[in-house]
């Protein structure tokens, strides 16, 4: 997928991306509508950290969860 191009279908894929890969348990709390395309860098960042890295720490997962916390819509 071209993940080049800020659109809310490219959200969608990483929120999912990123989901599967911390196994969220409180996923569909983390809807791909809650993020706008103004954070779309932001959360391409925590996409290539989650899906690059083979293994995560606790520490690093919740880091990660807070920092999508962040980036939601008020």
């Amino acid at each position: 997928m071209d993940l080049s191009q800020p659109t809310q279908e490219n959200i969608a894929f990483m929120i999912e991306g990123i989901k599967t890969k911390l196994r969220m348990a409180s996923g569909a709390a983390m809807q791909a509508s809650a993020f706008s395309t103004e954070q779309y860098e932001d959360i391409q960042e925590v996409y290539d950290i989650v899906i690059n890295k083979p293994n995560l720490s606790i520490s690093e997962v919740e880091a990660l969860v807070s920092e999508l916390g962040r980036l939601r819509k008020k």
